[in-house]
């Protein structure tokens, strides 16, 4: 996944402030001091017409309307780059950088090498070779009713309960349902959860010469 290629190369190293001057601490300059990072920019940035980032992830729902173009966050295409349009736009500023920047990094395969299906079910035959005779017989298919099964993981929006949602939070925020995102439930915690992403990476971001949303920080 693009998440962990990106963040590998960006990975955050030591601030080495070096003092100048003839070894008298008095006359080093003093460093300049860091604002601190506000990532309020960023949930607020419009991603379409009428959709803030804050609007997409709150709730936990994809959504579609048939007034603007399709593809994610507009519903989901098969061959969207979910994870990297999403990172697109909780990190970077899309007045300047486009959505896409992040996509076009050369850091997977551009696809599978096998078309998709022009007709339902869409889907790209598997890769390989044809299944061995016989192969998938014997299976006894459980019909549990819902009640019987444990959400594990919600997947509405792609991408928020993995990279929004810290370790400690994500049993109860997957336990819960976007009726009670609406309630502005989980907001405190996906804004201090990007803060959280977002301080580290930034000054890396902007010495890669990407412009990011939030503000502050080193590199500025």
């Amino acid at each position: 996944m693009k998440l962990v290629s990106l963040l590998a190369p960006l990975g955050v190293t030591g601030l080495l402030l070096a003092g100048c001057g003839g070894g008298d601490s008095s006359s080093s300059p003093t460093p300049p001091a860091i604002a601190a990072v506000d990532v309020t920019p960023c949930l607020n940035q419009v991603v379409y017409e009428g959709r803030t980032v804050a609007n997409l992830v709150v709730p936990d729902v994809l959504q579609l309307d048939m007034n603007q173009p399709s593809g994610f966050p507009n519903g989901r295409r098969l061959t969207d780059p979910v994870v990297d349009l999403t990172l697109a736009v909780l990190f970077l500023d899309l007045k300047s950088e486009p959505v896409d920047t992040l996509a076009k990094l050369p850091l997977d395969p551009s696809s599978t090498g096998v078309p998709q299906l022009a007709s339902f079910p869409y889907l790209a035959p598997a890769s390989g070779g044809a299944p061995a005779p016989g192969a998938g017989a014997g299976f006894a298919f459980r019909t549990d009713p819902p009640a019987a099964y444990t959400r594990v993981d919600r997947m509405g929006m792609p991408a928020v309960a993995t990279a929004l949602i810290n370790g400690a939070n994500k049993t109860p925020y997957n336990d819960d349902n976007p009726a009670i995102d609406a309630t502005g439930k989980w907001v405190p915690t996906i804004k201090s959860d990007l803060l959280a992403l977002t301080t580290p990476l930034i000054g890396q971001f902007r010495s890669l010469g990407l412009k990011t949303c939030a503000t502050g920080g080193t590199g500025s």
